[in-house]
C-alpha cells in the first residue's frame, strides 16, 4: 500500500486523541498517550505487511487484566472507524485494518470479569462500568 505508513501514523494518532477524550475508555487506556501511540503505530505497520518493529507482546498477551466487554469493543471499533474517515483515509486501510482488528477480537473480548489474568503479581484487573449505560 502506498504511503502506508503516512496513513497509519495519521490514523493512530486521531484514534487515541479520541480515546483519551472519550470519558468510558480513557479510564482503560492507562498507558501514557505517546508511548502507547507510539507502539500501535509500530504493530499496525509490521501488520499490514510493512516494516517490522514492533518489539511488545501480542493483544492477546498485553490485555488479559482488562476487562474488555463487546459493549466496550464497539465503542473502541466505533471511535477507530470515526478516526479513519476523519483523516480521509483510503478504503483499502480500512478494510484491511480492520480485519486485522477483528481478528484479536476474540483473544481480547470477555464475557465475564472472572476471566481476567494477571500479567504479572503487581498488575491490578482493569474493569470500568459504562458510564453511558443507563440503570433501569
Amino acid at each position: 500500500m502506498e504511503n502506508l505508513e503516512y496513513w497509519v501514523k495519521r490514523v493512530t494518532e486521531e484514534f487515541y486523541e479520541l480515546v483519551y477524550a472519550d470519558e468510558w475508555l480513557k479510564r482503560v487506556f492507562t498507558v501514557d498517550q505517546k508511548v502507547i501511540t507510539s507502539q500501535q503505530i509500530d504493530f499496525m505497520i509490521g501488520a499490514l505487511g510493512g516494516e517490522k518493529r514492533y518489539g511488545g507482546k501480542s493483544p492477546a498477551d498485553a490485555h488479559p487484566h482488562i476487562f474488555v466487554s463487546e459493549e466496550m469493543w464497539e465503542r473502541r471499533e466505533n471511535l477507530l472507524i470515526d478516526a479513519m474517515t476523519k483523516v480521509g483515509a483510503p478504503l483499502e486501510l480500512k478494510s484491511r485494518w480492520l480485519k486485522i482488528d477483528l481478528a484479536f477480537k476474540r483473544h481480547i473480548v470477555m464475557s465475564d470479569s472472572s476471566q481476567c489474568k494477571k500479567r504479572f503479581f503487581s498488575d491490578e484487573i482493569i474493569q470500568v462500568a459504562n458510564p453511558f449505560k443507563k440503570v433501569s
